[in-house]
């Protein structure tokens, strides 16, 4: 998997407010980086002017794209009304290029007729993925939601059939058709779309705080929107449907929008 985990690997941050832990999170001050931890509750937190939710137990969350910044500002006002500033260096990555070639034409290039389509599906992906409900299921942690070989990993630059095209913002997992998938944590079903252009069969869950998981290529879906699912829940199956070459699942981590590279998040893959 990537021997990167360098940033990948847990960081910890504490902030010392009359000599009690105040604040503390894991996961890597890098781009892609999906930072979760727990504060004081009553602590108030933002991320470069942003607000971060914080849950009424401590819970917050929060992530650093792609192109993120070399430099981020967290601002952490205590319940007593004392207020840190901190700069968090934010470390760079070096992304891999990735050709894909075999791909149908329109799926590279679509035609005209399709753009409004395409507009339209990528205006209701954003919206099931910027919810920001106030329950912290994402708290829970999150599971691979299938196992198998790592096919295409985040923040690579993609070719396809030779012309560069926007990075790849999720990690690819190949397996057959059929195949289960769960759902990674604990949430509620934003959106649930058998045949999306480019994504095809599609799941977005939604884990409270801005907190998405997506789930691309399905072959078949097993839940409707509202549905409040269980972590490790079969949601769907593993399918090649949209823009692929072959059976894999696509699946996206992010926060408010913003995504984030899903191995940060999760813990090593099982065996087997």
């Amino acid at each position: 998997m990537i021997g990167r985990r360098l940033v990948l690997g847990c960081a910890l941050c504490l902030v010392a407010s009359r000599g009690a832990r105040a604040l503390e999170w894991t996961g890597p001050i890098a781009q892609g980086g999906f930072i979760s931890g727990r504060a004081l509750p009553g602590t108030r937190l933002r991320l470069d002017g942003v607000a971060v939710r914080v849950g009424p137990g401590g819970e917050f969350a929060f992530g650093f794209g792609r192109d993120a910044k070399p430099e981020s500002t967290l601002s952490v006002t205590a319940p007593d009304g004392r207020t840190e500033t901190r700069k968090l260096a934010v470390a760079r990555r070096a992304w891999l290029e990735q050709p894909i070639s075999g791909l149908p034409e329109a799926m590279v290039s679509p035609p005209p007729e399709t753009l409004e389509r395409i507009a339209r599906e990528r205006e209701r992906v954003r919206a099931a993925r910027r919810h920001d409900t106030p329950e912290p299921w994402f708290a829970a942690g999150f599971v691979w939601p299938a196992t198998g070989r790592i096919s295409g990993v985040f923040g690579s630059r993609r070719i396809l059939n030779g012309q560069p095209r926007a990075p790849h913002l999720g990690i690819d997992i190949a397996r057959p058709t059929g195949t289960p998938v769960v759902a990674a944590a604990p949430g509620v079903v934003r959106l649930a779309e058998p045949d999306l252009y480019f994504q095809g069969g599609t799941i977005i869950l939604d884990h409270g705080h801005g907190v998405s998981s997506s789930y691309l290529h399905l072959s078949r879906l097993d839940v409707r929107p509202g549905q409040k699912v269980a972590q490790g829940e079969t949601i769907g199956a593993i399918g090649a449907t949209g823009r692929v070459t072959g059976a894999h699942l696509h699946f996206e981590i992010g926060w408010m929008g913003i995504p984030v590279d899903p191995e940060t998040a999760l813990p090593p893959m099982p065996e087997g």
